[in-house]
């Protein structure tokens, strides 16, 4: 039987967007590193974390275009060993 610890992976839009917004977190990109053809390095932003100041707001829609464009996927986990919920995420590819 699974942990709850384990990651799980998705690319299932609404998923990934209430897991983020349930840890008051919001997609964001790496300051100007967006162009014509791409919104740039995709990441998760939480107030209070070390990419305050490098990292700026984007919508869930430029962010689910990279995200798909990009074949990206999520690894996520929704609690820490020790019960307490989780904010460990990280996009990687879909084929890993």
């Amino acid at each position: 039987m699974a942990k709850e610890s384990e990651s799980k992976v998705t690319t299932d839009h609404d998923e990934i967007r209430r897991w983020v917004e349930e840890r008051g977190g919001h997609p964001a990109r790496v300051k100007d590193t967006e162009s014509k053809n791409s919104p740039g390095l995709l990441r998760i932003d939480y107030p209070g974390f070390s990419g305050e100041g490098s990292l700026e707001a984007i919508s869930w829609e430029e962010f689910f275009e990279g995200f798909d464009e990009n074949g990206l996927a999520f690894l996520y986990q929704d609690e820490t060993k020790d019960g307490k919920e989780s904010r460990f995420s990280k996009l990687i590819a879909r084929d890993q």
